[in-house]
């Protein structure tokens, strides 16, 4: 089943006088940080399968950017990259080559690190899981990602790859990357937009990922990352299985894969 399609791109307003109707409240950024307005709209641009493109307080963010530079020609320069995991999904060095990286930085596993190629890794930080740090005023934690129930499971071991909790001003906004359903996710707390994937083989089914989400309770969900080997997730049913049982979290549906 195909999610229905919605509007790109998705615009959040993050003010202190938010309600939530596409609208999330947050606080006014902290002293260290580059923010210059108390008010700012999050904006997010779904590109394609893991791939996202966020801006926010003028700032670029791309998440795996892969599947080729010219999905990502219509937005600005990236100030920051989130890679996850080596798969060509997520770091995809022909992708990344062919970006403005003029004034990005780029934060990345050490698993990640290893493989770049050395003007990359001139810009790249590594991060391991369960560190954090601050990069423009955006403050960002390395989240374990693996499979269940082997954590040494050689598609995503534990401790190779990252999934990330990333603060805004107050807003924080969890990317699962490659992961099953495990306690280091269903442990997160204060989420206000999460990216959950959902893919057989290779992660986990929309049930395994509703038991998450009812688990860690984030304001506003997208199933993103829900094509595996037999086709596309059923994001609808997974939809449902939220809201039947808690339907304060809102479950929004993209299309991920139109081209």
């Amino acid at each position: 089943m195909r999610a229905a399609t919605a509007f790109v791109p998705i615009v959040i307003f993050l003010c202190p006088a938010a309600t939530l109707n596409n609208t999330r409240t947050m606080s006014a950024p902290s002293a260290s940080s580059t923010a210059i307005a108390q008010s700012q709209a999050l904006t997010i641009n779904p590109v394609h399968h893991a791939a996202i493109e966020l801006e926010w307080n003028r700032l670029v963010i791309l998440v795996d950017p892969a599947a080729g530079s010219e999905r990502f020609k219509s937005f600005p320069p990236p100030d920051l990259i989130l890679i996850t995991d080596i798969h060509g999904d997520h770091l995809d060095t022909i992708t990344l080559r062919g970006l403005d990286l003029g004034k990005a930085r780029i934060i990345a596993p050490q698993a990640v690190m290893d493989l770049l190629p050395q003007d990359l890794k001139k810009i790249t930080v590594p991060l391991a899981n369960g560190a954090s740090t601050e990069a423009l005023g955006i403050g960002i934690e390395a989240v374990p990602m693996y499979n269940m129930p082997d954590p040494h499971d050689p598609r995503h071991p534990k401790g190779r790859g990252n999934g990330y909790v990333i603060t805004l001003g107050g807003e924080r906004i969890y990317i699962s990357g490659d992961t099953e359903d495990i306690p280091e996710m269903r442990a997160l707390r204060n989420i206000d937009v999460a990216f959950v994937c959902m893919n057989l083989p290779y992660t986990m089914t929309i049930y395994q990922a509703a038991s998450a989400v009812l688990a860690f309770k984030p304001h506003i969900v997208y199933p993103y990352h829900y094509r595996g080997k037999d086709g596309l997730s059923d994001v609808g049913h997974f939809k449902e299985l939220v809201a039947d049982s808690n339907s304060a979290i809102e479950v929004r549906l993209v299309d991920w894969y139109k081209e």
